[in-house]
């Protein structure tokens, strides 16, 4: 794989950066309604940037880097491709997109903080025109539609499409088998089981869960936690306000009551409050953790890097978990080669590109079932399809609030290295929460 940019630094000049490196190209025109979407649209001396932020040894960073070359090959535009990390994109969408600055086209999480936000400060353009266009609709289920369509208040599940998605993510845990099998243990079909399976480790001095409070994946276990004492309608009053959340019901107060446990168990490392997630994904690599409970997108890269024999499972009778449809191909209202963007993400959508993603650890969702032969994509695959046949997919935790990402994170650190108790952390989840909700919907 070739070598990609990185754009670098802190807020400030990360800010400052990404106004200065990037800029469209192209004159291509588009509109709001299906009449008006060109399909087939020519792109010699037009140039299309792209802004993802997937590893080149994911099945996505694989898959992408496909559909760039097709897109070329079939509409002969360059692809000026930058490389952004997820923190990047997320810190300064806003102002990026409120720029001169802007991607033609972006990778963007999905769900109200993010997509939701961003579709209700007018910065991403209507898709409804070429969803009827390319009919995209029809490859997408209604669960992963949820989270393609924004209200005018950016509130997921109806309204207009502002994104696309083209595949699947789910977090699970992921397993060192070697390890395992070193120990006597064996994968847990209950909690309690998953339980004994930390203590036999930390009991031979091994911490046994990877995690980082910076950033993910800490927020994903308290959430998990809490979704294996909650049912479908505490998610949706969670996610769409529907009804008030309150953070010291039963859910939240055993979830912060576990995670506080675990951590005074040894079970999580306090040192967790300075690591971030790919601190915690190259540990579990390097086999310093037994046990990395992340999302499917850390598939691909544990199947290009680790070293040893590895598995996931199903967290341990949980009906719902943190999962959803993959994040988003928006297209950016101020870019001005909207066709050019709408050509690439169907070439995304198609059977070559689908099948891909697929065979590399990804989660399609326009994917050949026949076309599937790699065995650890199929295990991944069954597990996301277990889910969605129970109706599990329970969005994530951050979703609900512009800021609640960082304000979660901000608790959890609290909550480790104990400057907060259970009660003040979830007091604390409580506010950051409603203030954010009340920004949205008032």
């Amino acid at each position: 794989m070739k070598q990609r940019r990185m754009v670098a630094g802190g807020a400030f000049a990360l800010t400052a950066a990404l106004l200065v490196s990037a800029c469209s190209g192209g004159s291509d025109s588009s509109g709001s309604s299906s009449e008006e979407v060109d399909t087939a649209p020519k792109g010699e001396g037009q140039t299309l940037t792209i802004w993802h932020y997937e590893n080149d040894a994911s099945a996505m960073g694989i898959a992408w880097e496909k559909a760039m070359e097709k897109f070329t090959a079939e509409t002969g535009a360059k692809v000026d491709f930058q490389l952004k990390s997820f923190e990047q994109i997320n810190t300064s969408a806003s102002q990026v997109l409120n720029s001169d600055a802007a991607p033609d086209v972006m990778e963007y999480n999905k769900g109200n903080a993010t997509s939701g936000l961003l579709s209700s400060q007018g910065l991403l353009t209507d898709l409804n025109g070429a969803v009827e266009a390319y009919g995209w609709e029809d490859k997408l289920a209604p669960s992963i539609q949820t989270t393609a369509k924004y209200s005018d208040l950016g509130v997921m599940g109806s309204g207009n499409y502002y994104g696309v998605p083209n595949y699947g993510e789910y977090v699970q845990v992921y397993y060192n088998k070697e390890l395992f099998e070193e120990n006597g243990l064996e994968v847990p079909t209950t909690l309690d089981e998953f339980t004994q399976v930390l203590e036999a480790f930390k009991a031979k001095g091994i911490t046994p869960l990877a995690e980082s409070a910076t950033e993910y994946p800490l927020g994903q276990l308290l959430y998990q936690l809490a979704l294996t004492k909650a049912d479908r309608q505490w998610v949706t009053d969670y996610q769409t306000y529907t009804a008030p959340a309150d953070f010291h019901d039963e859910a939240w107060t055993y979830a912060a009551t576990t995670l506080k446990e675990w951590v005074d168990k040894g079970y999580i490392s306090k040192d967790s409050t300075g690591l971030k997630a790919q601190d915690v994904g190259d540990a579990f690599i390097a086999e310093k953790y037994p046990i990395f409970f992340s999302g499917s997108w850390w598939y691909g890269t544990f199947t290009t890097d680790a070293k040893f024999d590895w598995g996931t499972f199903l967290f341990p009778e949980a009906k719902l978990s943190p999962g959803s449809s993959g994040n988003l191909w928006v297209v950016p209202e101020n870019s001005d080669a909207k066709d050019l963007a709408y050509k690439f993400i169907d070439i995304t959508m198609s059977p070559e590109i689908q099948n891909l993603l697929g065979n590399n650890g990804g989660i399609p969702v326009a994917a050949e079932e026949s076309a599937i032969e790699d065995e650890k994509s199929k295990e991944l695959i069954q597990n996301f399809n277990t889910l969605t046949e129970q109706d599990g997919l329970a969005f994530y935790p951050d979703w609900p609030a512009p800021t609640f990402y960082a304000d979660l994170n901000s608790s959890l650190q609290e909550l480790v290295n104990g400057t907060k108790s259970v009660d003040e952390a979830l007091d604390q989840m409580q506010a950051d929460y409603d203030k954010g909700i009340k920004e949205i919907a008032g």
